[in-house]
């Protein structure tokens, strides 16, 4: 059986990064993770209910298929990061960094999409049709 790491601060995630859990069994309720440096890491099928990951560094980072709903991910860099099949349902993305980011197949139901720019996103199979998308730009009609 696989001990499932409990994630309770940066420490501890960093801890379980470190060494190498699987990343579907890190779970993290509400953990302030703000400003975290998590570029280019292999976090595919990761929890992150409710955490807190406002200015956090994902840049690069294998999200695919990772549970983040109702995170706040305000001001945070996803720039590149694989984001494939993420629940981000209800998930605050206002003034965070898309380009090049893959959301293909992501859930966004009731996410908080104002003012982002979405131009360079791939955004193939996502239902955006209770996200919040006031101001943002999804590229040239």
């Amino acid at each position: 059986m696989t001990n499932i790491p409990n994630i309770k601060s940066f420490a501890d995630l960093d801890a379980a990064l470190d060494a190498r859990e699987e990343p579907s069994t890190l779970i993290a309720w509400g953990v302030d993770l703000r400003g975290a440096d998590l570029s280019a890491q292999g976090l595919e099928g990761a929890t992150f209910r409710r955490c807190d990951l406002r200015g956090a560094n994902l840049s690069g980072a294998d999200l695919s298929g990772a549970n983040l709903p109702g995170a706040d991910l305000r001001g945070a860099d996803l720039s590149g990061a694989d984001l494939s099949g993420t629940n981000l349902w209800g998930a605050d993305l206002r003034g965070t960094d898309l380009p090049g980011a893959n959301l293909r197949g992501a859930d966004l139901r009731c996410a908080d999409l104002r003012g982002v720019d979405l131009s360079t996103t791939d955004l193939q199979g996502v239902d955006l049709s209770t996200t919040d998308l006031q101001g943002a730009y999804l590229g040239a009609p």
